[in-house]
């Protein structure tokens, strides 16, 4: 077995120590550092992802595999940085105006950075200028919107609202989510993509920016809810309320 295979198995495990043991060898072996990200975290993660899409694994099991990637991906960083490696895409996170809810996007936030995102986290009570100031500070790919709350979820469209007033909605892709959120409030509001939870949410992330450069590894439509369930029977609570 090679050694970004077991990585990619310990991962799935979630054994943390184990992770950082074999990323240690496989960079004084000379494994490249973005191979070791490819072939062993990313390809790990991705099981367990989709293993949680068909609860096979649940809440547990996920955050154990999210903080050995984390422990993976610290041992890589630097080297990725000095070998100019580019992040896949850049995220504006944050909890709409109103809401002062904030725990959830922390799970959310790691799970884009795990998938390869730069991910700025911009907090709670958040109002459009805020989201679209921002985004255009970084050059974001991604505007990431949650409200927890049915009272605030028309902050939501506020955003996307103000970024159409700007001329500038057709620079982002929007994902929204929460706990009243569904499908049909974002195809309402005209957001890109609502997900569920954090896992669907970085997956769905990735494969929109692939898609947006036409990389044809997609292979699922963007914005479809890849468990094919109502939010209220997933694994994870509904969008960005997890943990």
């Amino acid at each position: 077995m090679s050694i970004t295979r077991e990585i990619a198995e310990y991962l799935q495990k979630g054994k943390a120590k184990d992770v950082r043991r074999l990323v240690q060898q496989a960079l004084e072996d000379g494994v490249p550092p973005q191979t070791i990200l490819d072939d062993g975290l990313l390809a790990g993660l991705m099981v367990i992802g989709e293993k949680f899409q068909r609860d096979e694994v649940f809440v547990p099991e996920v955050l154990m595999a999210s903080r050995a990637m984390n422990v993976g991906l610290t041992i890589l960083e630097d080297q990725l940085h000095s070998g100019g490696e580019q992040p896949l895409g850049r995220v504006v996170l944050g909890t709409v105006h109103g809401d002062w809810h904030d725990i959830g996007k922390h799970l959310v936030a790691m799970m884009l950075r795990s998938v390869g995102f730069e991910v700025t986290d911009i907090g709670y009570d958040a109002d459009a200028d805020m989201f679209i100031d921002t985004a255009e500070e970084i050059h974001a790919d991604i505007i990431c919107m949650s409200a927890l709350l049915t009272t605030t979820m028309p902050a939501m469209q506020e955003v996307i609202r103000e970024m159409e007033e700007r001329g500038v909605r057709g620079k982002y892709i929007v994902m929204i989510g929460g706990a009243p959120v569904n499908r049909i409030f974002a195809q309402e509001i005209t957001a890109d993509i609502y997900t569920p939870d954090a896992v669907t949410c970085a997956q769905a992330a990735r494969k929109a920016v692939l898609a947006k450069r036409g990389n044809h590894e997609i292979s699922e439509p963007v914005g479809e809810d890849a468990r094919g369930k109502d939010t209220e029977k997933t694994g994870l609570p509904a969008g960005f309320d997890t943990l």
